[in-house]
């Protein structure tokens, strides 16, 4: 073994290790702590946690990093990280047939568990943390709604932990089931679009501002009476003191006086009796109409919460449900389509495969072919003498003169115009036989075979032959 052997020998060797260093550099996939790598491509068992078996065609690593097999092993990335969710629900009927409006937020993510984490591989692989947001944000929708359903808003209203609470407790499962992990819900706005929730504070406010006039007014009654027996009792030592010098004057006068006050008290408490009694019948009066009001605004709130719930029915016949059956509907195809672009590609490759491993072969062939009778021909060329060259130029002579003369072939139409009396067309024959005396020259010039030697010496060989 030479030098030059060995040289090139080290350098295949060099080059086949930098080449395996790259593969395997390249093949080796790292994570972080906040996700898992899936290794798909070969069968592996695991443990369920309810204890049972069964195989699966991937495998998991949570953060660092593994070594995927080439051609047989691929890695996909699932997000373990806490991803927040805005869940807003449309109009939802209370148990008491209140529409309310409600607004949350949460936070979930994959359970590190390793039973969650092959859960949710197998149903959000490759759909990222959108695909996770979306399913857990319907799911904790329709739980708010059901949950919403079972209470009245006043125990919404005061009760957020208890709504928080049932809301997490009803969604636990089926998150759990997907491989995921709530960790936490809270209601964060809480409205009507029919002014309930702002009715239920005016009562509160109505009675504190009813019990500060009940207590201004009585305040003012215990002034009022206390003047009232000061005057009176001012009132009444004047008139004594005024009966005492009127006694004095005239009994007369006094029981004049005595007879018109007598008179005056029973005319005032008979307008006051009329006056009262009118008083009285305009106040029931005023209640009977203010019941008859009352009565039609309760029918016309009946009235409207029927249209209401009419309306909503009407919706979700017409919009919601048909909505769903869409979106369900558009999700089957989608996966479908999915699953035939994928089947498609492969067979594609697997095609493209194999008639490149059939084009290459063909090629092969055809130049080892080409080779072999190359080769021939040089090895039988190299037992040709002059003679037998000069003879191969002669038969190929005429296929010279053939392409220098057939471009005149093409010609339709010549104009010649000459000075001298030559015709036309000797002319052209004249020029066409010039170029073609010239022909052993270019040939000579070109390969260095003299042909005009080559024919002296053959006729002057024939002649003395015949000779």
């Amino acid at each position: 073994m030479n030098l030059a052997t060995g040289l090139i020998l080290a350098g295949a060797v060099v080059l086949v290790l930098i080449l395996a260093g790259f593969v395997v550099a390249k093949q080796y996939r790292k994570v972080g702590p906040n996700e898992a790598l899936i290794v798909s491509g070969r069968k592996k068992t695991i443990t369920l946690p309810d204890g049972t078996k069964r195989k699966v065609g991937y495998r998991v690593r949570l953060g660092g990093g593994t070594f995927v097999r080439p051609f047989v092993e691929k890695a996909d990335v699932l997000p373990m990280e806490v991803i927040p969710l805005t869940i807003r629900t449309p109009e939802v009927l209370t148990r008491g047939g209140v529409p309310v409006l409600a607004d949350a937020t949460a936070q979930v993510k994959v359970d590190s568990a390793e039973g969650a984490v092959h859960l949710a591989a197998e149903q959000f692989l490759g759909q990222g943390k959108d695909g996770i947001r979306d399913v857990a944000v319907h799911v904790l929708e329709g739980r708010m709604r059901e949950v919403i359903g079972t209470m009245t808003v006043e125990d919404i209203y005061r009760g957020r932990g208890e709504f928080n609470a049932k809301v997490a407790e009803t969604v636990q499962a089926d998150i759990a089931r997907m491989g995921l992990q709530l960790l936490s819900f809270a209601l964060r706005e809480f409205s009507d679009t029919q002014g309930y929730i702002d009715a239920l504070s005016k009562p509160v406010i109505s009675a504190a501002k009813r019990e500060a006039a009940v207590a201004e007014a009585e305040s003012q009654k215990d002034a009022i009476i206390k003047s009232s027996q000061a005057r009176k009792e001012g009132e009444v030592a004047r008139l004594q003191a005024e009966a005492l010098i009127a006694k004095a004057q005239s009994e007369n006068e006094a029981k004049k006086a005595e007879s018109l006050t007598f008179v005056n008290q029973k005319k005032a408490q008979a307008d006051f009796s009329y006056e009262l009694e009118r008083h009285r019948l305009g106040q029931d009066l005023k209640k009977e109409e203010s019941k008859v009001k009352l009565v039609e605004k309760e029918q016309a709130i009946q009235i409207e919460e029927l249209e209401i719930r009419r309306r909503e029915r009407e919706l979700e016949a017409n919009v919601l449900k048909p909505s769903d059956a869409r979106k369900y509907q558009i999700m089957a195809e989608a996966e479908a389509e999915e699953f035939r672009l994928q089947a498609e590609a492969r067979g594609k490759a697997e095609a493209l495969k194999l008639e490149g491993q059939s084009e290459a072969a063909r090629i092969k062939d055809r130049g080892m072919a080409e080779a072999e009778a190359m080769a021939k021909k040089a090895e039988a060329m190299s037992h040709y003498n002059e003679a037998a060259i000069l003879e191969m130029y002669m038969k190929v002579l005429p296929e010279v003169v053939r392409g220098v003369a057939e471009p005149l072939s093409k010609v339709d139409k010549i104009v010649m115009i000459s000075s001298d009396k030559e015709l036309g067309a000797a002319k052209v024959t004249s020029q066409v036989a010039q170029v073609l005396s010239q022909v052993p020259d270019v040939v000579q010039a070109l390969t260095g075979a003299d042909l005009k030697k080559y024919l002296r010496d053959k006729l002057s060989t024939e002649e003395k032959t015949a000779k």
